[in-house]
C-alpha cells in the first residue's frame, strides 16, 4: 500500500450520503486525483492518503484511497484557503482574509476555543459566530470518529453515520459500550462491534456482549428465516454457542433484557416465546386492529348492490359465479376481508367488479401490492392504479432512524374508503402493522392472496394466520373457470397444490406446460442455457432478458442461480469496449446486466417522467445502464422508473437472469425455466414448486425428470416459522400493549 500526502486543491465530487469523494491534491508539486470515501474534506485542508494507482479507463491515472489521515490547515495560506472554501456559514473569501490577518496562524483555534473573538471581524454578529462554532466543532467531531474508527477497519461512511446517530460524544459513546453500534448503526455488525469491545477489553461475558449478541442472533434467524420469535430455549441454547458463553448467564441476561422492555416473553403453551419488542408490537397491534374491525358490519341494500352488481354484469358481459357473487357481497358488508384462491380461481374478476361498484357508489379506492411488479401487474389486470405499499404510505428515511418511516400514519390517515391489497401471501408483519396504522376508522380493507404460496421473505405469516384464525371474514375460491382450464399451467398448478402429479404429457409448440426430460445435472445447465438464450427466443419470439426468467430452488449447486447467472450473463451481456463494469463481491456487474435489489432501501432516489422519490425495494427488477465509477454512480431502470446509487450500494444488487422462486414471489413473467433435478433436500417441496408454477404466464418449461418433480409434489412439509399473530388472533386477545 502507498502513502501520499498533499493539500487539497479541489473538491471534484462529493456524495453526502456516504462521503464518497473525487478531489485533487498538491502532492510533491503535481496534482493528483483521488478518490474513495473521504467525508467532509475542504479545500486547504492537508491529507495523508494510503491506497494505491488505478487506471480509469476514461479519466487516467488515479489514486484510490483505503484510509487516510487529515490535518488541519497549519500555516496562514492553507489556513485562509480553508476557511475561503465557503465550509463554514458566513464565512467567504473576504471575512476569510479578515480572520487570517487579525489572528494569524491561531485563527483555527480562536474558532474552535474562543469564537466570541470573531465579533471584532467586521459583518460577523453573536449568530454568526456561533453557527461557525457549530459547523467547525462537527468537522472536527466527524474527522476524530473517522480516525477513531480506522483502526478498527470501519469505513468513513459507516463512521459519518455513527456521528449523525450519536453526534459529538460519538468515540466516548463506543469506548462505553461499543455494541451500541451495532444496535444502532445500519452496516455495522455484531461482529464488528464484537471485535472492538474485545479490543478495549470488555468482558466475553458482559452483559453488554450478550444482550447485543442475543438481539442479533434473533434479527439475523428471524430475517433468514421469516420468524417472529424465538422459543426461549432455542434463542438462550444458540447464543450460549455462538457467543462461547456460559446458558445460565445467557438466561440471566435474557430475563434482564424482559425485565427492561427490550424483550418481550409470552407463553404459548408448550414453551416460551421470545419476542424483539418491535415484532411483538406489530403482531400485537395487528391483531388489535383487526378484531376491532371484523366487529363492524355495514347495512347494504341488497336489493340495490344486486341491480348495480347485474348492470356490471351486462356492460362488461361476464357473470359472476356464486363464490364470486358472495365475495363482492362482502366486501360491502364487512370492514375487513380475506379473499384467497389460486390461478383461475376469478380473483381479478371480483377486484374489478368491487371496484367499480364502490366508484359508482361515489368511494375512494386504492389499490396496493407489496412489489412494484405485483402493483403493476395488478395495474395491467385490473385497468386502475395499483401503487406499492410503500409508495402508497409514501414511505420516508430519517437520518440515523432504525426504520423507515411514513407519511400516512396513526396521526395522518389515508383518505379513502377502501384499501385493496393483492398478493397478501407477500406481506411481511411490519408492513402489514404500518399499512393497518395508516387506515382511517371507516374504512374498509380488502386482502386478496393465495393462501398456498409461499410466505412473505420478510418476518411473520399474515395470510396463513388470518385464514387459519376463523376471527376474519374469509372468502376461499375453489373453483377453477373453464377458460383457466384451457391453460395447463392452470391445471397443474392446481394438481400440484391438491399432491397430484402434473401433467408431463405435454410438448411444444402446442402445449403451455412441458417437461424438457434430462437426468443429468450438467447437461441439465446447457440445455437452460440454450432454451433461454435461443431455442424459445426462436420459435415464440420472447426477448430473452424481458420476457424469460429462469427460476431455481436455491442459489447453490450446478442448478443454482449463483451458477446459472454467471453463464446466462457471458451469453446475454457479454464483456465489450463500450460496457462498464464494476466487480463486487465477486460478481461482475456490467452495463445491460438484468439485477435485482435483494435489500429494502429507502435513501436510493429515482426519477420518471413526471415524479421523483427515494426507496427501492427487495425483490426489484431491473435493467443496469450506467456505471459511472468516476462520480460513484450506478443507474438501474426499473419497471416505470430510474434509480441512481452510489458505487457503495451495488453490493445490494445481485444478477437476476436466474432468482430463486422466493424471490419471484408477486411477478409473473411470460415464460418461466426452471430445473427440477438436484434440488436441495430443504427446498424440493410442494408449495415452493406451486409458486414457481403460478408465476408462468404463458410457457412453462421444466427441465429434469419426473421422479424429481414426484419428490416435490409429495413434499407437502413446511418449514416452521414461528409467528404469534393466531395466537393473539385466538387466545391472548385482551394482553394490553406496553
Amino acid at each position: 500500500m502507498i502513502m501520499i500526502e498533499g493539500t487539497v486543491e479541489n473538491i471534484i465530487y462529493e456524495n453526502p450520503e456516504n462521503g464518497y469523494t473525487v478531489c485533487d491534491i498538491a502532492s510533491a508539486g503535481q496534482l493528483i486525483t483521488l478518490t474513495g470515501y473521504m467525508p467532509n474534506l475542504t479545500e486547504g485542508e492537508r491529507i495523508e492518503a494510503h491506497g494505491d494507482w488505478v487506471t480509469h479507463i476514461e479519466y487516467g491515472d488515479q489514486f484510490k484511497v483505503e484510509y487516510y489521515e487529515k490535518h488541519m490547515p497549519s500555516n496562514e495560506v492553507e489556513i485562509e484557503k480553508f476557511l475561503a472554501s465557503g465550509i463554514l456559514p458566513g464565512i467567504g473569501k473576504a471575512t476569510a482574509k479578515k480572520i487570517v490577518q487579525k489572528f494569524g496562524a491561531d485563527s483555527l483555534d480562536i474558532i474552535e476555543n474562543e469564537p466570541d473573538r470573531l465579533l471584532v471581524i467586521s459583518g460577523l454578529t453573536k449568530k454568526k459566530t456561533d453557527e461557525i462554532y457549530k459547523k467547525y466543532t462537527e468537522i472536527i467531531g466527524v474527522r476524530n470518529v473517522i480516525m477513531f474508527f480506522q483502526q478498527f477497519k470501519i469505513s468513513p461512511s459507516s463512521a459519518v453515520r455513527a456521528y449523525n446517530t450519536f453526534g459529538p460524544q460519538t468515540v466516548n459513546v463506543v469506548k462505553e459500550n461499543p455494541y451500541r453500534l451495532a444496535d444502532c448503526i445500519d452496516g455495522i455488525t455484531f461482529t464488528t462491534a464484537d471485535g472492538i469491545a474485545l479490543e478495549l477489553g470488555f468482558e466475553k461475558n458482559s452483559f453488554e456482549r450478550i444482550s447485543c449478541g442475543v438481539k442479533a442472533l434473533m434479527r439475523q434467524i428471524g430475517y433468514l428465516n421469516g420468524h417472529t420469535f424465538l422459543p426461549r430455549a432455542s434463542i438462550c441454547g444458540y447464543a450460549a454457542q455462538n457467543l462461547d458463553v456460559e446458558l445460565g448467564n445467557v438466561e440471566n441476561t435474557i430475563s434482564d433484557l424482559i425485565a427492561s422492555g427490550e424483550l418481550r416473553q409470552i407463553n404459548m403453551g408448550d414453551y416460551d416465546a421470545v419476542y424483539l419488542k418491535e415484532y411483538y408490537n406489530a403482531e400485537k397491534r395487528v391483531a388489535q386492529k383487526l378484531l376491532e374491525m371484523s366487529e363492524v358490519y355495514y347495512d347494504s341494500d341488497k336489493s340495490y348492490l344486486e341491480t348495480m352488481i347485474a348492470e356490471i354484469e351486462e356492460k362488461n358481459g361476464i357473470m359472476l359465479a356464486d363464490s364470486q357473487l358472495k365475495a363482492v357481497c362482502s366486501a360491502f358488508e364487512n370492514s375487513v376481508l380475506v379473499i384467497t384462491g389460486g390461478p383461475g380461481t376469478g380473483k381479478t374478476t371480483i377486484v374489478k367488479t368491487i371496484i367499480e361498484l364502490m366508484s359508482n357508489n361515489h368511494k375512494q379506492v386504492m389499490l396496493a401490492a407489496p412489489t412494484g411488479r405485483a402493483a403493476k401487474r395488478m395495474t395491467e389486470l385490473t385497468g386502475f392504479e395499483a401503487k406499492t405499499i410503500h409508495r402508497l404510505l409514501e414511505v420516508e428515511y430519517k437520518e440515523g432512524a432504525a426504520e423507515p418511516s411514513f407519511v400516512y400514519n396513526l396521526k395522518n390517515p389515508l383518505d379513502v374508503d377502501a384499501v385493496i391489497v393483492d398478493e397478501l401471501s407477500m406481506v411481511d408483519i411490519k408492513l402489514f402493522n404500518d399499512l393497518l396504522d395508516a387506515l382511517p376508522l371507516h374504512a374498509r380493507l380488502i386482502m386478496v392472496g393465495d393462501k398456498n404460496q409461499l410466505p412473505p421473505v420478510g418476518a411473520g405469516n399474515v395470510l396463513k394466520d388470518l385464514t387459519e384464525s376463523g376471527m376474519i371474514p374469509v372468502i376461499a375460491l375453489e373453483k377453477v373457470f373453464r377458460q383457466a382450464m384451457k391453460s395447463v399451467i392452470v391445471t397443474n398448478a392446481h394438481r400440484v397444490v391438491h399432491g397430484e402429479m402434473p401433467d408431463l404429457s405435454g410438448s411444444a409448440p402446442d402445449c403451455d406446460f412441458f417437461l424438457l426430460r434430462e437426468n443429468s445435472k450438467y447437461n441439465a445447465t446447457g440445455k437452460i442455457i440454450d432454451l433461454v438464450t435461443r431455442r424459445l427466443p426462436d420459435a415464440y419470439g420472447y426477448d430473452a432478458v424481458n420476457d424469460i426468467q429462469v427460476l431455481c430452488p436455491g442459489k447453490k449447486g450446478e442448478l443454482g442461480t449463483q451458477n446459472l447467472n454467471v453463464l446466462l450473463q457471458q451469453k446475454l451481456n457479454p464483456p465489450a469496449k463500450d460496457k462498464a463494469e464494476l466487480h463486487v463481491k465477486g460478481l461482475v456487474f456490467r452495463e445491460g446486466d438484468k439485477v435485482m435489489q435483494i435489500k429494502n432501501n429507502y435513501d436510493v432516489p429515482w426519477f420518471k417522467s413526471n415524479e421523483n422519490g427515494s426507496g427501492v425495494f427487495n425483490g426489484d427488477i431491473g435493467i443496469l445502464t450506467r456505471i459511472d465509477r468516476a462520480a460513484d454512480i450506478l443507474n438501474v431502470r426499473f419497471d416505470d422508473r430510474e434509480a441512481m446509487y452510489s458505487i457503495e450500494n451495488a453490493a445490494e444488487l445481485d444478477l437476476a437472469y436466474a432468482m430463486t422462486v422466493h424471490k419471484s414471489q408477486g411477478s409473473e413473467f411470460d415464460a418461466v425455466v426452471m430445473p427440477v433435478l438436484a434440488a436441495p433436500p430443504l427446498l424440493a417441496y410442494r408449495n415452493l414448486f406451486y409458486t414457481a408454477l403460478t408465476r408462468a404466464k404463458r410457457l412453462l418449461v421444466l427441465v429434469g425428470n419426473e421422479q424429481a418433480v414426484q419428490v416435490m409434489v409429495d413434499n407437502d412439509k413446511k418449514s416452521r416459522r414461528y409467528s404469534a399473530l393466531l395466537h393473539f388472533l385466538t387466545v391472548d386477545i385482551d394482553n394490553d400493549l406496553k
